[in-house]
């Protein structure tokens, strides 16, 4: 290893302890971590939703609706300032249903590979943690769609690049992915598109870890960094020195949601596809995902098991 490379390597590791150290400043101007969460949208009763629930559903606790979240960060979930309450935008959401269905939330941290075993071996009623529809899931899973899933393309502050919406628009850019993720694959169907578009290809650049990669957005070694929208929303609040030109459907062509996700044929789903759509309509949603700068990711209807990303 190079003397540079051991530096910037050196450099991103102190920017990822600096960046830590911010989250608390940044909660206080953007987003609330606190345990508390004084702000949280509680909502009435959904006579219709709590009607569609079948009447031998066996809550695993009577009483409670038990959901599983994976606290991988903010702004969607994450552990509070006091590192043991889970808090952020699902969190809210399912206490939001859970509000509409009568019944007491009961969250239940887990690690993001461990919620299936869990959901089908009947520890929670069900999944709320930016689950996304897939047809290979669907073969276990029920699920009732409550956000879109999104990636979001994100530069300097003070960059010239306003617009992100087509592959023509990245046509010779150098753009940050993640290797073998989604937005890979559809970056190279992009590039692909333009080149035989006659437009120059997209650049694409590969980095250890996140640290690494927004020292080399700043440092102007990229011009364009894609991650899941919502983790950028927040790296944004808390840098100030990101700004977001526009937003890639994790299924694109077409678009891919995210989900509610419960047990295959319990009967539950309908249920939940009716909460949302019910808090829809009154406002309520749209309150939950402004107050953790969300709106971007906004459904304009809650669907039951609608197509999902097609089996690789």
């Amino acid at each position: 290893m190079t003397f540079k490379s051991a530096f910037r390597r050196v450099f991103a590791s102190f920017l990822l302890v600096s960046a830590s150290a911010c989250i608390a400043s940044a909660a206080s101007d953007f987003f609330d971590l606190s345990p508390e969460q004084s702000g949280r949208i509680r909502v009435a009763k959904d006579e219709k939703a709590i009607a569609a629930i079948p009447k031998d559903f066996p809550l695993v606790e009577p009483g409670k609706f038990t959901v599983a979240v994976s606290p991988g960060g903010p702004p969607l979930a994450t552990y509070a300032t006091d590192a043991k309450t889970v808090v952020g935008a699902d969190p809210d959401y399912a206490s939001a249903i859970a509000d509409s269905l009568g019944l007491e939330l009961q969250l239940v941290p887990v690690a993001w590979a461990d919620w299936p075993l869990g959901l089908v071996s009947g520890k929670y009623d069900a999944v709320i943690s930016n689950v996304g529809v897939t047809e290979q899931r669907k073969e276990k899973f029920d699920f009732s769609t409550y956000r879109q899933g999104l990636h979001g393309f994100f530069v300097k502050a003070d960059s010239g690049i306003t617009s992100i919406k087509e592959p023509k628009d990245a046509a010779g850019l150098r753009i940050i992915v993640g290797a073998g993720t989604n937005q890979e694959r559809i970056l190279l169907k992009w590039s692909d598109e333009n080149v035989a578009a006659g437009l120059n290809p997209i650049e694409l650049q590969y980095y250890d870890d996140q640290a690494t990669q927004l020292v080399a957005l700043a440092a102007g070694r990229a011009d364009v960094i894609v991650q899941p929208h919502a983790q950028l929303v927040f790296i944004a609040a808390r840098d100030k020195n990101i700004k977001r030109v526009g937003t890639l459907s994790a299924g694109w062509p077409e678009r891919s949601d995210v989900a509610i996700t419960t047990r295959k044929g319990s009967g539950l789903a309908d249920a939940l596809t009716i909460a949302t759509n019910d808090l829809i309509k009154n406002g309520n949603y749209a309150k939950i995902l402004a107050q953790w700068h969300l709106s971007e990711e906004a459904l304009p209807e809650s669907k039951t098991n609608p197509p999902g990303l097609p089996k690789s």
